[in-house]
């Protein structure tokens, strides 16, 4: 239990140091601290803590990227629909001054 305690207490230490990173790299950090935890949990149950955190911080890695590149790819489609507005209104305003 107070190996628990401990990695929850380093590791939001260390979630307390994301205030300079790119959002990238926060998504990439918070996936691999929530799973580390995750995983020692599950590694204490299971009697391998270690084990347990050092695939939990990986697979929380991954999974961080993933959330990453879904949220660019959710962005630049917004970006892009407002761009197509944008260039759509003007188009039809200067078919009126032409009109």
């Amino acid at each position: 239990m107070k190996k628990l305690v401990c990695i929850i207490f380093t590791s939001a230490f260390i979630m307390g140091g994301c205030a300079g990173m790119t959002d990238t790299q926060q998504r990439v950090l918070s996936g691999a601290m929530i799973g580390a935890g995750s995983g020692a949990v599950v590694g204490t149950i299971a009697g391998g803590p270690a084990i347990g955190a050092a695939v939990g911080a990986s697979a929380g890695a991954v999974a961080g990227l993933a959330v990453d590149s879904n949220a660019k790819k959710k962005s630049t489609k917004k970006a892009a629909k407002k761009r197509g507005k944008s260039q759509t209104q003007k188009a039809e305003r200067s078919a009126e001054i032409d009109g």
